[in-house]
């Protein structure tokens, strides 16, 4: 990568700070990206650390770091830059990474300015999960099944994957599938998820949940979103049916050894 010089009269510097004092800045952040923020919650968890950026003393902008486990703190996951000062996003990423000491960056393809870093400033970048958005709305029928929100004694049967959901599916009286969708991402995104009975995969009973669950999320003033493996064709084929599409990859990248 070649070197860009810093501007002698600019100073750039990432600072150490609580999570409360980057929050105005990451309100911008998330009103300007408009997307579903797939580690949102790693903030109010306590998973993270955040560096308030700043050109000549004036805050100009945050980056946050995170890791595989709570404890870690080995990647940049979210970076932003008012838009006066980015044509300085790169001085001031460099030192973030310096500050963080990071050795990863991460980041989803449908944030332009992460991305833009990611490319900059790392090597080895790969996805393992492919991000969805609301796309169509869709008619799926699937006759004789049942949709409904979980009862406390409902049987549900044995999940390898997905927690049992807030909704089931009912065919022939046996819950056949359940899922729902998760509240700790941004607002106004949810993130759904379903699983399906070994038996019934493949009959178009999980799109035909996920259509359901679409529709109770916007009843409850949410869109919906989702994420699932590169490898997993056929949940993908599941959540394109019922109206999802492809919206970015999560990608993750090796900090370059000259940066």
């Amino acid at each position: 990568m070649a070197s860009q010089s810093i501007p002698s009269s600019l100073s750039f510097c990432a600072t150490k700070v609580d999570f409360s004092r980057i929050q105005p800045l990451r309100e911008l952040f998330l009103r300007e990206a408009n997307f579903q923020v797939r580690y949102n919650a790693c903030h109010e968890r306590g998973w993270s650390d955040s560096y308030l950026l700043s050109v000549g003393g004036t805050e100009v902008g945050y980056g946050s770091v995170k890791g595989d486990k709570p404890t870690d703190r080995d990647r940049v996951f979210e970076f932003y830059v008012i838009p006066p000062f980015r044509r300085q996003a790169s001085f001031l990423f460099r030192e973030l990474l310096a500050a963080a000491q990071a050795r990863l960056i991460e980041c989803q393809s449908n944030d332009p300015m992460m991305s833009s870093m990611l490319f900059e400033f790392a090597c080895n970048i790969n996805s393992e999960v492919v991000l969805f958005e609301h796309h169509a709305t869709t008619n799926i029928e699937f006759p004789g099944a049942v949709f409904r929100p979980k009862r406390d004694d409902d049987r549900i049967f044995k999940h390898q994957v997905e927690p049992a959901g807030d909704y089931v599916l009912i065919l022939g009286g046996q819950i056949v599938a359940t899922g729902g969708f998760l509240l700790h991402y941004n607002k106004p995104f949810a993130d759904l998820y379903m699983e399906v009975e070994q038996n019934y995969r493949r009959k178009g009973a999980g799109s035909f949940l996920i259509q359901e669950i679409i529709k109770q999320s916007y009843v409850q003033g949410r869109v919906p979103a989702a994420r699932c493996n590169i490898s997993n064709i056929a949940s993908r084929a599941t959540l394109t049916k019922a109206g999802m599409r492809t919206c970015g990859f999560m990608l993750v990248g090796d900090v370059r050894n000259s940066c």
